[in-house]
């Protein structure tokens, strides 16, 4: 059977197109490789799975319906989808909002038509975030907790998804389950996230920025376990039953709500180099603190992640050494 993976080029798409393939999956992988990050990063990452047995890539733009459409026509054997392709970033909403837009709105539609009209389609996975619970102060954060405040676009973008993915399951029965990803971090992570950020500007001897003046919290989640909580779910759908939609959304994350200096502090030690830290105040659309409640996707699926940041925070900085050559 075949699976389309939406963001093959993106770090956590390009994982989860790994580990589909070394389970014996067919992929077939979509990304318009955007210069919202250095492009280079995504063609190696597309390098280290072309030529795989098993799995074929397509540059389109997922907001072109009728490019993914004529791509699915040659593909009726697609019966699930894991959805990871959007346009991240908190503080570049506040930049470049029609992005997101077409990216996740757009974007998320043409998906949720494709699995409609996908003969014998079973599953959709795709991408939410943490980002929807807002300004919300309890925690940790629980799916069910309200998610009508967001403090940035692209958050707004997120929420706007999980409504129009459980119309579709209403309407036209598509088994789904949306993803609020926390912190996701590792080996090909992007260099728009803080430790990409932090191992680049420690290793040039320039200051960090840290926002809040360094009082923010964060569940960093690993990306194996990230991958392996996507893996579960996909291969779990929702019951289709009568009267009930079939779509639920899950937190996945460490269940770890990490102190930033501290995860500073494993940088520092892992490049065996201080860093300069230029302590700011908090950005627009940022929020203190974040931490997952996960009881929901472990008592469906059996996730459990493995991977505190003792360890994956070093993985990272070795990978990134090797990346960068320093």
């Amino acid at each position: 059977m075949t699976v389309l993976v939406t963001g093959a080029a993106g770090f956590i798409g390009y994982h989860v197109a790994e580990a589909l393939l070394a389970r014996g999956e067919q992929v077939i992988g979509v990304d318009n490789v955007n210069d919202y990050y250095d492009v280079r990063l995504k063609e190696a990452r597309l390098s280290r799975l072309a030529g795989r047995n098993g799995f074929t890539f397509h540059r389109i733009d997922l907001a072109d319906y009728d490019a993914m459409s004529a791509l699915m026509k040659d593909a009726p054997d697609v019966r699930r989808i894991v959805h990871l392709a959007a346009q991240a970033g908190v503080r570049y909403s506040i930049e470049n909002p029609f992005a997101y837009v077409q990216a996740n709105l757009v974007g998320h539609m043409t998906v949720l038509e494709i699995a409609r009209h996908q003969p014998n389609f079973e599953h959709l996975v795709y991408a939410s975030s943490s980002s929807v619970y807002g300004g919300n102060t309890k925690l940790p954060f629980s799916v069910d907790d309200p998610t009508d405040t967001p403090v940035s676009l692209y958050a707004a973008t997120k929420k706007a998804d999980e409504l129009m993915s459980h119309s579709y399951s209403h309407l036209y029965r598509i088994p789904q389950t949306g993803l609020r990803f926390f912190t996701v971090y590792g080996p090909w992570g992007r260099p728009d996230m803080a430790m990409y950020i932090f191992c680049k500007a420690i290793v040039a001897g320039k200051p960090i920025p840290v926002f809040n003046h360094g009082d923010m919290r964060r569940d960093f989640t690993y990306i194996d376990d990230i991958v392996s909580g996507i893996l579960a779910s996909l291969d779990k759908p929702p019951v289709v039953s009568e009267g009930v939609a079939p779509c639920r959304v899950y937190n996945i994350g460490n269940h770890r709500s990490e102190p930033l200096m501290r995860m500073i502090g494993l940088i520092e030690e892992s490049l065996g180099k201080k860093a300069e830290i230029d302590f700011q105040p908090m950005q627009p659309g940022d929020v203190k603190e974040s931490f997952a409640d996960i009881d929901a996707i472990s008592r469906d699926t059996g996730f459990a992640p493995t991977t505190p940041i003792d360890i994956g925070v070093p993985k990272f900085v070795e990978w990134f050494k090797s990346y960068e050559r320093v």
